[in-house]
């Protein structure tokens, strides 16, 4: 298979699993989402060392990090933001509002794009304000349809667009940012499990094997889809992994709707159909500027070869030019011209 096609696979199946993950968390309903939360920051740790040994990436990188607390601020920063981002999914799901999970994700691009405008100072074109603007409609509709703002879905984006904007000043890839992001959270993460089951409210051991394995594995539900989402990711273009993340709030949608019943009068139908009109004009968006950047790029060396021509072709006419005004000032002063490559030295003057 080509590597651009096992890219769009990996990719796809990367959001997959997350989408799907809407179905895990529900069957850990014996645990608190506080507690699930925690064990997802323990085990995510030690399912993070694990792809680190498998991808070959060793530990040379970690010193330097902890050292430089430049270089750490931000990790910390992003591991608080994704706690509170995988925290309010963990609620959402719990409590069957699996459809505010979706809108979050459906609804993050356009909130990542606000945020490039305010702390970045990026310039919209007019099909990423006309996206927003939806958005900003779709949400008022959404109001209308809950019956109260829909406080969790617009926590979850502004939290996940956040996060995004301060890795922008991480530099560190995906595997060993969330890494450190899991090493930052640990020992508050295990000193909360710890403290929940010394005091016998931790649901760890006093539920069944299978809850057990369940908290354990929810380190793995959080590392192998990012394992899957790092190789597609260098396998294939940026703007095709955009079209790819849809995948997961898709699911979450249906999830919701058919598999826990969540009610869709028309209201929160409108509500999600105006969402779905404002992604569709951000892809378009996307596509457009990303078909027009090879054009550009190319029209951009062409100008820059013909100039180069041009160039040359000038500086011979004005080397030309200089050669025939020396030849002509030397006979002026009756002096011997420069003798050829190859060709009899002038003679030196006696002394």
């Amino acid at each position: 298979m080509p590597e651009s096609k096992r890219g769009v696979v990996l990719g796809a199946t990367a959001f997959l699993l997350w989408g799907v993950a809407a179905l895990y968390w529900p069957l850990l309903s014996s645990s608190e989402p506080s507690e699930i939360l925690a064990h997802r920051m323990v085990w995510a740790l030690l399912a993070m060392c694990v792809v680190i040994l498998v991808t070959r990436r060793g530990w040379s990188w970690f010193p330097s990090v902890l050292r430089s607390p430049r270089r750490l601020l931000p990790v910390a920063a992003a591991a608080v933001l994704i706690s509170v981002n995988w925290w309010g999914f963990i609620y959402a799901v719990s409590i069957e509002q699996t459809l505010q999970a979706s809108l979050a994700y459906f609804i993050n691009p356009l909130m990542s794009v606000c945020l490039g405008v305010l702390l970045f100072s990026e310039r919209l074109r007019a099909l990423q304000w006309a996206a927003v603007g939806l958005g900003v409609l779709a949400v008022a509709v959404m109001t209308v349809a809950y019956g109260v703002t829909p406080w969790l879905a617009l926590l979850m984006a502004a939290t996940f667009a956040a996060y995004g904007a301060v890795k922008k000043y991480v530099d560190l890839d995906g595997v060993r940012s969330l890494t450190v992001e899991t090493m930052v959270m640990f020992l508050p993460a295990l000193g909360f499990v710890v403290h929940l089951e010394a005091t016998g409210a931790g649901t760890m051991f006093s539920v069944s094997p299978g809850h057990t394995a369940l908290l354990v594995g929810s380190g793995f539900v959080t590392a192998l889809p990012l394992l899957l989402f790092g190789v597609a990711a260098r396998q294939v273009p940026l703007s095709v992994i955009g079209i790819l993340q849809y995948i997961a709030p898709v699911i979450m949608f249906f999830v919701g709707w058919l598999v826990q019943g969540e009610e869709m009068p028309p209201a929160r139908w409108l509500g999600f159909a105006l969402v779905w009109l404002a992604l569709c004009a951000f892809v378009v968006d996307q596509v457009r500027d990303a078909c027009s950047r090879p054009r550009s790029r190319a029209s951009s060396r062409g100008g820059e070869q013909a100039a180069e021509q041009v160039g040359e072709e000038v500086g011979e006419e004005v080397g030309e030019q200089d050669r025939t005004h020396d030849e002509q000032r030397r006979r002026e002063l009756g002096q011997p011209g420069d003798p050829l490559p190859g060709g009899p030295a002038r003679p030196e003057s006696a002394d």
